[in-house]
C-alpha cells in the first residue's frame, strides 16, 4: 500500500503541473484586458500601459507563468485586482461554504441512491423496479438550477419551512446551518442520487446472479445478510467511482446553485470575478478546484484497493 501511495503521489506532480499550465493559458486567452479593467474605461493609454508594466503583463507568457507558479508554490496566489485582497484569503473564506454544499450533496446522493438502487435490483423487472428506474432517469435529466428554484418556491416561499437564501456556518449555529443547507444539498444531490441508483442497480443485479450468492442462499442465510454483507460489498466498486465523480461535478454545479440560493461560496466568488475581469481570483479558484479534483481521484484510486482485494 505504501508503494502504491508513493507511485500515485509521483503521478500527481506532472498532473498538477499540466493543470497549472492549462489554467494559466485559459485565463490569458480569455477576451479582455486586465489592465483596462483595473484602470477603467476613462483611463488614458498611458495609465493602462503603466498598469500593464506594474502587473508584468508585458513580459512573455512563459515568464509570466513562471512568476505566477513560483509564487503559487509558496502559497501566494496574488491579489484581487479589484479589492486588493490576497487571493488565498478570498478562497479560504469561501471554500468551506462550497465544501459544505458538496458534502451535503454527496450525503443526499448516498442516502437516496443506495437504498433505491438495492431495492430496484432486488425487484428487477417488477413494477417497483420500473418506477425507480423511471424516477432515476428523470433525476438524471433534471437541471440543478430548475430543481433549486422549485424547492425555493415550494418549501421556502409557500410553506416557509426552510430559508430561501443565505448560509450559516456549522460552527456558528449547527441547527441554522443544517436548515440553510437542506435545499441546496437536495438541489445538487438529486442528480447524483439518480446516477447512484442506476449504477448500483446494474452492479447489484450482476452480483445477485453470481454463483457465490446462490451458495449463500442454499446455506440458508437471510436475504438481508446476503444483500448487505455480501452482494453490496462486491458491488461497491462502481459506487465509489460514481461518488468520486460526483465530487468533481458538484464543484461545478455549486457555481449555479450558489447563485440560485444567494450563497457566498467559491462559485459566487468566481462568477463575480469573471464579470469584473478579476483574473487572479479566477486563477486561484480554478486552481483550487483542480487540486481538489486531483486529490479526490487519488482517494478513489486508493479506496478501490482497500475494498476490492482483486485489484490489489
Amino acid at each position: 500500500m505504501g508503494t502504491l501511495l508513493r507511485q500515485r503521489l509521483l503521478i500527481l506532480v506532472p498532473t498538477l503541473l499540466m493543470a497549472t499550465i492549462i489554467v494559466f493559458l485559459l485565463i490569458h486567452l480569455t477576451p479582455g484586458d486586465a489592465a483596462l479593467a483595473i484602470a477603467g474605461e476613462q483611463a488614458t493609454p498611458e495609465q493602462v500601459a503603466q498598469i500593464r508594466e506594474d502587473l508584468g503583463l508585458n513580459d512573455p507568457l512563459p515568464v509570466q507563468y513562471w512568476n505566477w507558479l513560483s509564487q503559487a508554490l509558496q502559497g501566494d496566489l496574488g491579489e484581487s485586482i479589484r479589492t486588493r485582497e490576497p487571493v488565498w484569503d478570498a478562497v479560504s473564506r469561501t471554500l468551506p461554504t462550497t465544501l459544505h454544499i458538496v458534502v451535503g450533496g454527496l450525503v443526499v446522493a448516498a442516502v437516496i441512491g443506495i437504498p433505491a438502487g438495492i431495492a430496484s435490483a432486488k425487484r428487477a423487472n417488477r413494477p417497483a423496479d420500473q418506477a425507480i428506474t423511471s424516477a432515476s432517469a428523470a433525476g438524471v435529466a433534471m437541471p440543478n438550477f430548475w430543481l433549486g428554484l422549485i424547492l425555493v418556491s415550494f418549501f421556502a416561499l409557500r410553506l416557509n419551512w426552510l430559508p430561501a437564501t443565505g448560509f450559516v456556518g456549522i460552527t456558528e449555529d449547527p441547527v441554522e446551518s443544517i436548515k440553510h443547507l437542506v435545499l441546496p444539498a437536495i438541489a445538487v444531490g438529486v442528480v447524483g442520487a439518480a446516477e447512484v441508483t442506476r449504477q448500483l442497480r446494474a452492479a447489484m443485479i450482476e452480483v445477485l446472479d453470481a454463483d457465490f450468492i446462490r451458495t449463500h442462499r442454499a446455506k440458508g442465510l437471510r436475504s438481508r445478510s446476503i444483500v448487505w454483507r455480501h452482494a453490496f460489498k462486491n458491488a461497491s466498486v462502481p459506487l465509489v467511482t460514481i461518488l468520486g465523480l460526483r465530487i468533481n461535478r458538484l464543484l461545478g454545479a455549486t457555481v449555479v446553485i450558489e447563485a440560485v440560493f444567494g450563497i457566498a461560496g467559491l462559485g459566487n466568488l468566481v462568477v463575480g470575478a469573471t464579470l469584473q475581469k478579476d483574473f487572479p481570483i479566477i486563477q486561484g479558484v480554478i486552481l483550487t478546484m483542480v487540486v481538489i479534483v486531483v486529490f479526490t481521484n487519488l482517494l478513489v484510486d486508493i479506496t478501490y484497493r482497500l475494498i476490492d482485494p482483486r485489484i490489489r
